[in-house]
């Protein structure tokens, strides 16, 4: 499989002897997680009301983003969320008194840290557990902006009538690291409408992708190209959460892995790299919740100590335009919407 997708659809081809394989590690890691899953303690901060039927919940996780916070929310509420529901990882930077002032978010808190907290999964599978399984969910991080095609016109009610209509679960979207063009940058935004008025550019290229047993794989861009990071890009942000689902042991490869094939495709334009990334590289390198210690933010920092900046640009960077652009370029799939009644 080649990502972005040279024919405009990802080829999802794979043998009888492979979904027998992806069935039997589905059996294998379920029955292992229903023995040993954690029970992970989290408390609501003031009234939390359920969902009702008609509800488009979104889950998320966040620590220290005030700066990206109201772009994201209204992002999400422009494309349909009417409840955020969060877990604050002991934000300091205003995040959690901003999050409160929001009627549309629950905000809960855990006595556990996002690593000891299996880099949130176990807060995120509590969270569904808490708000009612058999229904839809988008499952994204503060810094996380899902785009898929033609979302401004088509909200996410439509996009989820599409997937129940091609029999899918879940849809795929890798992470799509967006950066600056330095030469660009006449000094940081402390709050921009659109992120990517500021961070503009992605890599066109650099990606590398296979299909395994347990779903699909996407690795690279820029952090790949720069530090030779081998870290997962492909998320299922839209999910159809039941009593067959756990996280397993990725948040990239959720169970049952049969379901991490779809053939529906958006993308998730990332923002690791925005204007205050210098200070939250260095937060996360110190405070080694990430995966492995957070080994791959001390590579980062050690290039901000040498050379004061981190470009990545180089001469296949994509200049950001819209999500059309993503699906003319072979990033994310068209969609077949089904006609509005």
């Amino acid at each position: 499989m080649n990502y972005p997708f040279p024919s405009g659809a990802p080829d999802l081809t794979h043998s009888f002897l492979e979904r027998l394989q992806t069935a039997y590690d589905t059996f294998r890691v379920t029955r292992r997680e229903r023995r040993n899953r954690p029970d992970v303690s989290i408390s609501p901060v003031g009234e939390i009301r359920p969902l009702g039927a008609t509800d488009v919940p979104l889950v998320f996780v966040t620590h220290n983003d005030i700066v990206l916070l109201n772009a994201f929310i209204q992002h999400y509420r422009q494309l349909g969320v009417t409840r955020f529901i969060c877990v604050d990882d002991v934000s300091t930077d205003g995040t959690r008194e901003a999050l409160l002032n929001e009627p549309d978010i629950d905000v809960w808190t855990s006595p556990v840290r996002y690593g000891q907290a299996r880099r949130g999964r176990n807060w995120r599978e509590r969270l569904f557990s808490e708000y009612g399984f058999n229904r839809w969910y988008l499952n994204v991080d503060s810094d996380e902006f899902l785009v898929y095609d033609d979302c401004f016109e088509r909200p996410l009610p439509s996009l989820i009538r599409a997937l129940e209509a091609a029999n899918l679960r879940r849809m795929a979207a890798p992470m799509l690291d967006m950066y600056p063009n330095l030469s660009e940058v006449a000094g940081g935004q402390s709050f921009v409408d659109r992120p990517w008025q500021f961070s503009r550019y992605l890599d066109g290229n650099s990606y590398v992708s296979m299909l395994t047993k347990r779903g699909i794989s996407i690795k690279g861009g820029p952090r790949g190209r720069k530090f030779s990071e081998g870290n997962e890009l492909i998320k299922y942000p839209v999910i159809y959460w039941d009593r067959k689902c756990f996280f397993g042991s990725s948040p990239h490869q959720p169970l049952p892995y049969e379901r991490n094939f779809p053939s529906v495709w958006g993308a998730i334009l990332h923002f690791k790299f925005f204007t205050n990334y210098k200070a939250k590289i260095t937060e996360a390198a110190e405070g080694k919740q990430h995966y492995n210690s957070s080994e791959h933010y001390q590579k980062m920092m050690n290039v901000l100590h040498r050379e004061g900046e981190i470009d990545f640009s180089y001469d296949q960077s994509i200049r950001y335009e819209g999500p059309q652009q993503l699906v003319e370029r072979g990033f994310m799939t068209k969609i077949d919407f089904p006609q509005e009644r």
